[in-house]
């Protein structure tokens, strides 16, 4: 018996990642997308839902508002491009909070918890539109908000990543950079670390996509990015070589 979700999020790139992925999990099945809680509360009167994916930010209703209105709520998991609303979400007992941009492994972590609490299903199952004998992170891939668009990466593309402060730049081997809001750091925990290498504050590299190497330097993409002297060890560790 699979869990029937509902999609609350008034922006529809937003919603076809949740769909996209949503479709890979044997366990999920969506019943409705809403785009606005106005909506998603008449869907709730009329359909069985047993788990709400509800993003924080919209318009006329916000979405932990709208949860604090439902008597009998649902299991839900908070999306939201906003860092600074994850404390409400755990206060109205979420079971997760999900920021955007939202890479699938963390979708599924997610999902696992709300399996883990229900009495019908245990773990969620992937089922993948099309199966590749190929190693699973050469599939994986990332969405990015990108001028109102949310933009596929794969990550088997990405060159490097520049910090610009609050935002970044990914360099890719298919298309022209892109330049997100979203820290480095960010995106570092989002990324396999068996894939990629945070070798200076402002950098982080595609291990495979290395062509050469000194103790101060690397060379990826025509370009020469520098090794901080803080991350020296590690990058040694990681490329054995000599620091």
């Amino acid at each position: 018996m699979k869990l029937r979700c509902l999609l609350v999020d008034d922006e529809p790139p937003a919603l076809e990642v949740l769909k996209s992925y949503i479709d890979m999990i044997d366990g999920l099945e969506v019943v409705g997308t809403c785009p606005n809680a106005v909506q998603a509360f008449g869907v709730l009167q009329e359909k069985a839902v047993d788990l709400l994916f509800l993003d924080i930010k919209m318009p006329r209703l916000l979405g932990t508002d709208f949860l604090r209105s439902l008597s009998h709520p649902p299991k839900v998991i908070f999306t939201t491009a906003y860092r600074e609303y994850a404390l409400d979400g755990f206060d109205l007992d979420a079971v997760d909070y999900l920021l955007k941009p939202i890479p699938f492994e963390r979708f599924l972590k997610a999902v696992s918890k709300v399996m883990r609490v229900d009495n019908r299903l245990s773990e969620p199952t992937i089922s993948l539109p099309e199966p590749k004998t190929s190693a699973p992170e050469q599939s994986a891939f990332l969405y990015f908000r990108v001028d109102r668009k949310m933009v596929k990466v794969f990550t088997r593309d990405i060159l490097y990543i520049e910090s610009l402060k609050d935002y970044v730049k990914i360099i890719t081997t298919v298309a022209r950079p892109l330049v997100v809001k979203q820290t480095i750091s960010s995106l570092e925990e989002m990324l396999p670390e068996s894939a990629f290498l945070r070798i200076h504050r402002s950098y982080m590299v595609a291990i495979e996509k290395i062509q050469a190497y000194t103790p101060n330097h690397v060379d990826i993409g025509g370009q020469e990015l520098p090794i901080g002297r803080l991350y020296q060890k590690e990058v040694g560790r990681a490329l054995k070589m000599e620091v």
